[in-house]
């Protein structure tokens, strides 16, 4: 990948529409254009303005008529000069377009090469760079909310004050190192352990953070069970806002499983529907329920439905234990709007009381679920978390080497051998940022992107 290039791309998704973009950048991006388009005698190129021209074929005759867009380096997308060229959104006029240009000399761009300029440039630093590819991916407007926050540096923001804090650690006790001769005890143990102990911890609140992050970027699966006739597919078709399973008073008119994708509190979810369990009368119900046991073994957490309006039978226990065995569950207390009959116990943990009637109660009980996941805290304040692996594990391997140096300093380790953990330490952390990032590192994040991106 020759970075000098003056690459170009199709940046708007595959098939027809009302427009299409073509994107060049690099330092002949301009020059390019011009070769492929008409524009009027007292065209400029202005940066920063649109004007009209004319897509032109290698004939001088007029294909298209389109906008284009200059924006001279280094206040561009990738700090190189960049043009836009928009067409109307015809796969043929696109594709006409982007062979007129990589004729002119531009070269077709890898996926991610956009955004790969700008990190290369210091347009935008490796979390922000990783956010873009969030942004575009995101399938709920809190997705797109988290990833904004994070392409304005947000990850960035909480990263710098402890990487300012270990690099004014390890600045210490270098100096400590070459006043040794003199018999000066620079930073004394107690010293040093007071400005370990907020690093790590700031790095260990972070690195907790994926769990709820990993949340709002990849979702989770949620079974719902009980017993026949308790409301589940009645709960299903609220919590979805749609009518989607049938709902009766026949007890077993579920028989298989029922899924759908929706969000919670802004976190896509895929929602289960499952047969109710109980003795099976025929063999069609049997297999329906062990498909729903198999559900519950597969979802990340387990809405049981209850009826508050009756008491609680055999099965529901049954199947309230069998959920506590498997992992996480929410219990759901339907028919909230009836007087109450059941009691359960808490061993079982909190039951919401909700009505899949009235939808008195589902507020409370979408935040239940995904609170049940990862609770929110005070990650609440959107970016302050992260949503990357890569991030995850680099951040891990920074505390572990932050607490190896906490016990080296104890059992009074020489500053020189100490400082071989601070070191281990920050070489994560600006693999975060990627200062310190190889090459095979940059090339595997950035072939994740779309091309034109």
């Amino acid at each position: 990948m020759n970075l000098r290039d003056t690459i170009a791309a199709i940046s708007t998704p595959p098939g027809r529409g009302g427009i299409g973009i073509i994107r060049l950048s690099g330092s002949n991006a301009r020059g390019i254009a011009e070769s492929i388009l008409k524009t009027r005698g007292d065209f400029s190129w202005e940066p920063w303005t649109a004007a009209l021209a004319q897509l032109t074929d290698a004939g001088g005759h007029t294909i298209d008529h389109v906008v284009v867009t200059f924006f001279a380096a280094p206040k561009s997308y990738t700090a190189d000069d960049v043009v836009e060229i928009s067409c109307h959104g015809s796969p043929v006029v696109l594709r006409h377009a982007l062979e007129r240009a990589c004729a002119a000399g531009a070269r077709l761009a890898e996926p991610g090469e956009f955004t790969l300029r700008a990190y290369l440039n210091g347009r935008i630093d490796l979390p922000r760079a990783e956010a873009v590819r969030d942004l575009i991916d995101a399938t709920t407007l809190y997705q797109a909310r988290v990833a904004a926050q994070q392409i304005e540096g947000s990850v960035s923001r909480r990263l710098k004050p402890m990487k300012d804090q270990l690099l004014e650690l390890i600045a210490l006790l270098e100096a400590g190192i070459d006043f040794a001769e003199d018999d000066i005890s620079v930073a004394p143990t107690e010293e040093i352990q007071r400005r370990l102990e907020p690093i790590q911890q700031a790095v260990r609140a972070l690195a907790s953070s994926f769990a709820y992050g990993k949340l709002v970027r990849d979702g989770f699966t949620l079974a719902i069970v009980g017993r026949p006739n308790v409301g589940k597919s009645s709960l299903f078709n609220r919590l979805l806002e749609q009518d989607r399973a049938i709902v009766t008073d026949i007890p077993g008119t579920t028989r298989d499983l029922v899924s759908e994708h929706a969000a919670l509190e802004g976190i896509p979810v895929k929602f289960v529907d499952t047969a109710g369990i109980r003795a099976g009368e025929d063999l069609v119900e049997r297999l329906g329920i062990e498909r729903s046991y198999a559900a519950m073994v597969d979802a990340d957490v387990t809405l049981v439905v209850v009826d508050l309006a009756a008491s609680l039978e055999a099965d529901d226990i049954a199947l309230l234990e069998k959920a506590c065995e498997q992992g996480k569950l929410v219990i759901a207390g339907n028919k909230s709007d009836l007087p109450r009959r059941a009691e359960i116990s808490d061993v079982f943990g909190p039951v919401v009381p909700v009505s899949a009637l009235t939808g008195e109660g589902l507020s409370e009980l979408r935040t239940a679920l995904v609170e049940s996941i990862a609770p929110r805290g005070r990650l609440e304040q959107e970016g302050g978390f992260i949503t990357s692996l890569r991030h995850e594990q680099l951040l891990r391997e920074s505390a572990e080497a932050l607490t190896q140096a906490q016990t080296a300093a104890s059992f009074g380790i020489p500053h020189e051998m100490l400082l071989l953990d601070l070191y281990a330490a920050l070489r994560p952390i600006d693999a975060i940022t990627g200062s310190t990032t190889a090459d095979d590192i940059l090339n595997r994040i950035f072939s994740t992107f779309c091309i034109g991106k």
